[in-house]
């Protein structure tokens, strides 16, 4: 087991483990919302292109993808619940992914975890899919991670294009110490909060 490997399990078992109160809560007020479903599995793709179910705590209406297929969460996003708005400014939606991690799926660290059949609508508005933008491929030769260079310092409305840059920067720079200084740096925008921000998170 790589050094690497080992941090996954040890802090997605502690995690799982430390943070069961805290999803018993959150897994209620989903309940008493709107009494839909409390988990949400969406296929993804993984190291080696292999598709895996990421689990996460609902933070939509029901079938919020219905007439409009798998797009990305605007802001002020109509359909966001009120529990939802809460759970995604502070990444507690994706509580659900350390069992991803513990299982192997995915890293504490690394790329985002994308939907194979996600798609981005560029300037011209012509809808691309994610596999034809560049550094695509190149993303699938690391496990996806639940944080990461893009999610935490690549503004949330730039392009596909851009995040993958950051993407690849992670590639071709990772290591132990990187890894711990963004688990770090994501434990305080979790605690401000901060991670639905559009600009700077921190």
């Amino acid at each position: 087991m790589t050094t690497k490997r080992a941090l996954d399990v040890v802090l997605s078992g502690l995690g799982l483990v430390l943070s069961a109160p805290l999803s018993v809560a959150i897994a209620l007020a989903i309940k008493i919302e709107d009494g839909g479903p409390v988990f949400y599995a969406q296929g993804r793709v993984g190291e080696g292109g292999r598709a895996f179910d990421a689990l996460k705590f609902r933070s939509m209406i029901p079938d919020a993808e219905r007439g409009v297929g798998p797009v990305q969460a605007v802001e002020r996003d109509p359909r966001v619940t009120r529990v939802g708005t809460l759970l995604r400014a502070t990444a507690l939606d994706e509580l659900p992914q350390l069992w991803n991690i513990f299982r192997g799926d995915m890293s504490v660290v690394g790329p985002r975890a994308l939907r194979p059949e996600e798609i981005e609508v560029d300037a011209n508005g012509a809808r691309v899919p994610l596999h034809a933008i560049p550094g695509f491929p190149e993303r699938t030769s690391v496990p996806p991670g639940l944080t990461g260079i893009a999610q935490i310092y690549a503004p949330r409305d730039v392009s596909r294009r851009q995040k993958f840059r950051f993407d690849l920067l992670y590639i071709r720079r990772r290591s132990l110490l990187l890894d711990l200084r963004l688990i770090l740096v994501s434990f305080w925008i979790t605690l401000r909060g901060a991670w639905e921000a559009r600009e700077r998170k921190f």
